[in-house]
């Protein structure tokens, strides 16, 4: 294998057990901060040695092994440290009791390999609430993802330093903090939870609707968040909203190649070749869901990501745009008003009503949140007014809305597509 082969082989291999090192790592050590460092080590051990002596049969199992070996050297230089402290005539029983309990612990946790349960705690750990969003975002991308400083710069459309300063900022939080490496208690857990389930759909999100630049879509995020929820998923198969939450992703990343036409542009929902949605993604989402819907009527209750899962499951399950269950999407869309409510949630049910009932029934319910602050520098508030109102035939209305809401987007592609509405709108002879 040549030099270049190795390294690239070296990439893949981090990027799929990065994040079960890191979790092993800190397990140990009890310092995130510390962990991704030690297993940063046996990164570069590898670059060093693989390129001269091959692949091993095992390249996880090998990065692991390196950076538990590298955990426990330090663990035994603190050791060494403590003692050195001690005064020398110190009775023996009382230094190994203050010294000694720490580091045989270390080796025992060494010899275990609950993989799942450590991976389940980094979740938890980076998602914590004491970090901002920002930073929880930025630190379970490098944790988790395993995704470098640059390309989380690059996916967000934020410059390096500014990344690599929240996940600095984020991991001395932690340690300030002394947020234990741990699954919280189960008072805690359903808060914390929450937590991570809004930072892994706000990464999906990013990555299927980019928030700025000229990419409507940012597939590497998606995939990175879809890969995370199924972990997750697996970490905590009894909790409904964990199974939602992936099948929502799935099943939204279903209609991935048909949101793009050939020449690149967007390609709304309603305009899509439903021959390009990708059935094996549909069959996994639709399967989560399903495993969703049965915790939820079991007693779990139906949280705001299965619904959500289920609305998406009514346009996976139509052939055609005209065969939409539109008045079930509506009651969905009440149901997550109960749950979750926002004027987001509002006018997505406003939408729904007017392709279940038409546009005079949608009408007062967009216009009764004009007045929300949220809405104002919404764009998709007014993109949906241009829609009603063009269906209401007030096309010059219609036109000024649409330019409005293609005024408030950051994204190029979602401004040419609002443009392009306005375009077809346009009549020279309309006051």
């Amino acid at each position: 294998m040549t030099a270049h082969a190795t390294h690239r082989a070296i990439e893949a291999v981090w990027r799929i057990e990065s994040a079960r090192i890191i979790a092993g790592v800190a397990r140990l050590v009890r310092d995130v901060g510390l962990a991704e460092e030690l297993a940063q080590d046996a990164l570069v051990a590898a670059l060093e040695h693989w390129p001269r002596d091959g692949l091993p049969d095992n390249p996880g199992a090998w990065l692991m092994a390196t950076a538990k070996h590298r955990a426990l050297d330090r663990l035994r230089q603190l050791s060494m440290q403590q003692r050195k402290h001690e005064e020398l005539g110190a009775d023996a029983d009382a230094l190994g009791a203050h010294v000694t309990p720490d580091f045989v612990d270390a080796l025992d946790a060494a010899r275990q390999d609950d993989i799942g349960d450590d991976l389940l705690k980094l979740i938890f750990t980076a998602c914590h609430p004491v970090l901002p969003t920002e930073a929880r975002v930025a630190l379970t991308l490098r944790l988790l993802g395993g995704l470098s400083t640059a390309e989380i710069a690059r996916a967000f459309l934020t410059s390096e330093p500014t990344v690599a300063q929240r996940i600095v900022r984020a991991k001395r939080a932690l340690t300030a903090a002394r947020v234990p490496f741990e699954v919280p208690a189960a008072d805690a857990r359903a808060e914390r939870l929450d937590s991570v389930f809004d930072v892994l759909y706000l990464i999906y999100n990013e990555g299927y609707a980019a928030t700025a630049g000229d990419d409507w879509m940012r597939p590497a995020l998606c995939d990175e968040a879809i890969r995370l929820a199924r972990v997750l998923a697996g970490l905590v198969p009894n909790e409904s909203e964990a199974h939602g939450l992936s099948a929502l992703m799935e099943l939204q990343s279903s209609r991935a190649h048909a949101r793009i036409d050939t020449n690149g542009h967007p390609v709304l929902l309603r305009d899509q070749d439903r021959s390009r949605w990708d059935p094996l993604l549909i069959r996994r989402g639709l399967a989560a869901l399903a495993r969703a819907e049965a915790l939820a009527d079991a007693g779990a209750g139906w949280g705001p990501y299965a619904l959500q899962a289920a609305i998406a499951a009514c346009h996976a399950r139509a052939t055609r745009s005209g065969d939409t269950d539109w008045q079930r999407i509506v009651q969905l869309y009440d149901a997550l008003l109960e749950a979750a409510p926002s004027p987001v949630v509002a006018l997505n049910r406003a939408v729904a009503v007017g392709m279940a009932s038409g546009p005079a029934a949608a009408w007062p319910l967009v216009e009764a949140l004009a007045s929300q602050p949220a809405m104002a520098a919404y764009p998709w508030f007014y993109s949906a007014q241009g829609e009603l109102l063009a269906q209401m035939g007030r096309r010059a209305q219609a036109r000024a809305a649409f330019e409005h809401a293609a005024s408030l987007t950051r994204n190029g592609r979602d401004r040419a597509v609002l443009l392009a509405r306005a375009e077809d709108l346009s009549d020279p002879y309309i006051q």
